[in-house]
């Protein structure tokens, strides 16, 4: 009942651990898989070793978390031990998200990390592109260019993610899909916003602004999957404050052919994935609905 597909790709449960959350480790992760996830995602994987912004970084507000992390990543290079020990004990579908600051080094991770054999490559296009200064995702002649050279690196399939913080996300999507786009995710966080302490009279983020994620923003996450869904004919994975089954249920809805997880994790811990596949098993049900697939797109 639970089973699901993004693309050719087979999912025990329609749930995906989404980059940037708990993907730092292998063990981390296959505990994600122990308790529900039906996949997984690496967090960010960068050019060059990275730390990322200093603290504070994540802060918790009244209806979601706000982060400026910062991309911290060992960088490429670095992590050969951690793929064999990703490949030694997770046997689940495993996501391998990247960035880069040009076209070339989005190639030159994605050739070398293609030999561990990630089940997909997420393209994270929300990093500025150093040349255009303008996020990849906002444009979409950079997007459909830097898709149109990372294809001819790999033969893994391509999946961008993509920002809110863009005029037209249908436009980009469909420039995603023409330039060679095996799938799309959607939607990175949105913003970027801003938490003032009163009493210092300072930004409380060391960095000062930071990306909005958690149930504040579901409903743009669902406006955008359900946009994405009437303009292209590549699967969907939906992410964006999903919180429980009934939210995850809304997303398929909208258009997604499985659901990414992240600040979840922060309210409910790992359990989280097992939590939600209840509720979605329990709807269906009650609803006499035999498949995930039969309620995709379905809010027509």
């Amino acid at each position: 009942m639970l089973k699901a597909k993004l693309g050719r790709i087979q999912l025990k449960t329609p749930l995906v651990l989404a980059s940037g959350i708990l993907g730092t480790n292998a063990q981390i992760m296959k505990r994600c898989i122990d308790n529900g996830a039906g996949a997984v995602t690496l967090k960010s994987i960068g050019p060059i070793e990275r730390n990322g912004h200093n603290n504070p970084t994540v802060l918790a507000f009244d209806s979601g978390l706000i982060n400026a992390v910062g991309l911290p990543t060992p960088g490429y290079l670095n992590m050969d031990e951690e793929w064999e020990e990703i490949n030694r004990i997770i046997k689940e579908p495993i996501i391998a998200s990247v960035y880069g600051s040009s076209v070339e080094e989005y190639c030159r991770i994605i050739k070398y990390i293609s030999k561990f054999n990630p089940s997909i490559i997420e393209l994270n296009v929300s990093c500025p592109n150093k040349k255009a200064g303008m996020a990849f995702g906002k444009n979409a002649e950079l997007v459909s260019e830097l898709i149109r050279e990372v294809k001819k690196c790999t033969k893994l399939p391509i999946m961008p993610k993509l920002t809110p913080n863009c005029d037209n996300i249908s436009e980009i999507a469909k420039a995603c899909e023409k330039a060679g786009a095996d799938m799309i995710a959607a939607i990175n966080t949105a913003g970027p916003g801003m938490i003032i302490d009163i009493e210092t009279r300072k930004p409380l983020l060391k960095y000062k602004t930071g990306g909005i994620s958690g149930p504040a923003i579901k409903p743009i996450a669902i406006r955008c999957v359900y946009e994405i869904y009437e303009s292209v004919k590549i699967p969907i994975l939906g992410i964006g404050g999903i919180s429980n089954g009934r939210d995850a249920i809304e997303m398929l809805m909208a258009g997604a052919s499985a659901v990414g997880i992240g600040s979840a994790v922060y309210y409910d811990n790992i359990e989280v994935f097992n939590k939600i596949n209840r509720e979605i098993e329990e709807w269906l049900k009650n609803n006499k609905i035999k498949s995930i697939k039969d309620i995709i797109g379905a809010a027509r």
